[in-house]
C-alpha cells in the first residue's frame, strides 16, 4: 500500500474552500441545534422528552455541551478537540435513536453523515490530519 502524495502536502485552494464549506455546514447545523435547545420551542421539548425519553432539564445540558463543542470546532487551533467532542455527542444521538427504534437512514445514521462531513472538512484543510489519517490505495 502506498499513500497518495496529497496526504503529505498542503491543501490546494480548492481543497481548503471545499473543507471550509463542509465544516461550515456542520458548524451552522450544530450551532442551530445547540441554540434551539436554549429557546426550547414546544417541538424540541416534545421530541426530546416524549420521543427520545430525556427529562426536560437535560435539554439545556445537551445545548451547552453541543455549543461548547461546536465553538471549539469552529476555531482552527482547537478544531480537532471540538471534532472529538462533537463525535461523542453524535454517538449519544445515535444511541438515543437506536433505543427508540427510529428509522435507520433518516434518523439513526444522520449523526454518522454529520461526522463524515465534519472530519472530511478538517481532513481537506489540515495537513497534520492528512499525515495522521492518510488515504491509501493499492499498488
Amino acid at each position: 500500500m502506498t499513500t497518495l502524495s496529497v496526504s503529505h502536502t498542503a491543501p490546494t485552494k480548492s481543497q481548503r474552500i471545499t473543507g471550509w464549506v463542509m465544516s461550515g455546514f456542520v458548524i451552522l447545523f450544530l450551532l442551530f441545534d445547540a441554540l434551539i435547545k436554549f429557546a426550547a420551542p414546544p417541538e424540541v421539548v416534545q421530541t426530546t422528552v416524549n420521543e427520545l425519553g430525556f427529562k426536560p432539564h437535560h435539554i439545556g445540558v445537551i445545548g451547552v455541551t453541543g455549543l461548547l463543542a461546536v465553538i471549539l470546532y469552529a476555531i482552527p487551533r482547537t478544531a480537532v478537540l471540538g471534532a472529538v467532542l462533537i463525535m461523542s455527542q453524535l454517538g449519544g444521538a445515535i444511541a438515543a435513536h437506536v433505543r427508540v427504534d427510529n428509522p435507520l437512514f433518516s434518523h439513526t445514521l444522520f449523526p454518522v453523515y454529520m461526522g463524515i462531513l465534519m472530519w472530511g472538512g478538517l481532513w481537506l484543510r489540515m495537513p497534520a490530519l492528512r499525515r495522521l489519517l492518510p488515504i491509501s490505495r493499492p499498488e
